[in-house]
């Protein structure tokens, strides 16, 4: 008895330790990896074996609501903000803001454009975690005086074996400093050669997914090699997808207004202008241009889109309708796939795949919003989120700590009981008017006894 009491006791103790030695650990590293321009129907359309080893292990989201404008940038900037677009100020590619009378272009560093959020690489920091970021959108960029521990300033040339060698390395730390707790990396494909031959050159596409699907297959054993395998949660993910373009659906704004009445700021799928004169008298042009291109004057665009509550968004903009190409002028098509259209369209919806400690096994889902992957980041790191528009309610499903709610299902679950108690209810009433009289009950007959009629004297 004595023994047992003091193996008990022995037992308590490794746990406390542990528990001890877990919270002084931290929660386990984070890796979020992005493939620019990844669809995510290519993952049904395209053999990706090694994707689908990870997920296998792990959990897929079958499909990212993105925000709009579906671009690089902006979506980029949501994933380590969990703000739209509207919010994090990234509205675009190419900007123009009317108070310093800037402009924007990719490539452009000056903190102004970047600093109306926080990303998530410096909020990390806040909580002393060391923070790291290969060629990731803005990671490069000095935001509140801050970049992220380690970072690369943009270089196409920089292979992906290079960059994830870089980010093994400063998650592993040097034995003496404690290794990143939060990293970053970006690729540019399949957005580069999506662009060139289109998603719909299957010959194309299956070769550069393939390349992909290496570099996934090179990210496993780079993190089993290094025994970071199992330790560290890891999500890969994308910003957008893409739409096949072609000749015949160009459409042409010199056919409908003359240059001189407007300043291109950004253009196609969504074109942003800066009208010279009346912005009503141009509206009421291009409103009628091509009945494949929908105008807004900035007031009037969509609620559900996100995209009107800043300075950045111009006073009219126009979108595309899906594969269709808006240029001023000329018959020449600049690019053979796009992406930039109404994030409602499935062609332009990412997708998520993640693995880890932290994470299920054998799990999917079919949809979750690209706002919510930085809710769900920090929940995974322990750091309390600043102000988001995303919500981590629905990316528990995916934990396995957490217990999971289908709300939907609930709903019909709860719908269908009450249903079936309603019936239940009708039936029994209807039967019980339905039932046939059965013999009287006795009853004793009264007799008065102040009749004046006796029948008996």
């Amino acid at each position: 008895m004595l023994l047992k009491i003091l193996l008990g006791f022995l037992c308590g103790v490794r746990a406390l330790a542990a528990e001890n030695d877990t919270a002084q650990r931290g929660p386990p590293p984070l890796l979020l990896v992005s493939f620019d321009g990844f669809r995510a129907d290519y993952l049904q359309s395209f053999p990706m074996p090694n994707l689908k080893r990870l997920y296998s292990q792990g959990v897929l989201v079958e499909e990212l609501n993105n925000v709009f404008i579906t671009k690089t940038f902006p979506n980029h900037y949501s994933l380590v903000t969990g703000l739209y677009a509207e919010s994090h100020g990234i509205v675009a590619s190419n900007m123009y803001d009317p108070v310093s009378h800037k402009y924007f272009h990719i490539g452009n560093t000056d903190p102004t454009w970047w600093s109306k959020a926080q990303p998530l690489w410096l909020t990390a920091m806040d909580y002393g975690y060391k923070t790291a970021a290969a060629m990731w959108p803005g990671s490069d960029v000095i935001i509140s005086n801050r970049t992220p521990t380690h970072f690369f300033p943009y270089n196409p040339n920089v292979t992906f074996q290079q960059r994830l060698g870089n980010v093994t390395s400063w998650m592993l730390g040097d034995g003496k400093e404690q290794g990143v707790k939060f990293a970053a990396l970006y690729w540019e494909e399949p957005d580069r050669s999506g662009h060139m031959f289109g998603p719909d050159n299957f010959t194309a596409m299956s070769k550069v997914l393939k390349e992909v699907d290496d570099n996934v297959g090179l990210l496993i054993s780079e993190l089993k090699r290094t025994g970071l395998w199992g330790h560290i949660n890891v999500l890969v993910t994308s910003d957008h997808g893409m739409a096949q373009c072609s000749a015949d659906r160009l459409i042409r704004l010199d056919d409908c207004l003359h240059p001189d009445n407007y300043t291109l700021v950004d253009l196609s799928p969504v074109t942003a202008l800066l009208p010279k004169n009346d912005s009503e008298t141009i509206f009421a042009l291009l409103s009628k241009c091509h009945t494949h291109m929908t105008a807004y004057l900035k007031k009037a665009i969509p609620d559900r889109l996100h995209y009107r509550n800043n300075e950045r968004i111009q006073p009219i903009i126009l979108i595309a309708d899906e594969g269709w190409t808006i240029v001023q002028s000329g018959d020449k098509l600049p690019r053979l796939g796009d992406h930039g259209y109404d994030n409602s369209l499935s062609s332009m919806h990412p997708f998520l795949a993640a693995a880890g400690p932290s994470f299920r096994q054998g799990y999917q889902i079919s949809s979750l919003q690209t706002v919510d992957v930085y809710p769900l980041m920090c929940h995974l790191l322990s750091v309390p989120p600043l102000p988001n528009n995303g919500t981590l309610s629905r990316a528990r499903c995916l934990l396995t700590a957490e217990t999971c709610w289908d709300v939907p299902l609930m709903i019909v679950l709860v719908v269908g009981v009450l249903l079936v108690l309603t019936t239940i209810t009708v039936l029994f009433r209807l039967l019980s008017r339905c039932r046939p009289p059965g013999p009287r009950p006795f009853q004793r007959l009264h007799v008065d006894d102040d009749d004046d009629d006796p029948l008996l004297e």
